[in-house]
């Protein structure tokens, strides 16, 4: 299977759920957990899952938009760390 057909796999899971977890979504895929990881890896670099403290959450439109606006413009006054939005030192 390819990485982006897994990573529709496991993302549509974790979209059924408001919070889930990667022990979950491999049960619930029949992939193994470190595939699942690294399909979590993935969707979170492009920006469309929240992976943290063991928990993964699909994020809204909104959230995407504004954390690729983030990391994509450089001279924005602010940026966005472990959930908060912080100043960025210039």
């Amino acid at each position: 299977m390819k990485d982006e057909d897994a990573d529709w796999v496991i993302y549509h899971l974790a979209a059924r759920s408001p919070s889930t977890t990667a022990d979950g979504l491999a049960r619930a895929s029949g992939f193994d957990l470190p595939a699942v990881e690294k399909s979590l890896e993935r969707l979170e670099r492009n920006m469309l899952i929240e992976h943290r403290e063991g928990r993964v959450r699909v994020l809204s439109i909104s959230e995407a938009l504004l954390l690729c606006q983030i990391k994509h413009t450089k001279d924005l006054p602010y940026t966005i760390e472990n959930g908060v939005i912080k100043e960025r030192k210039m």
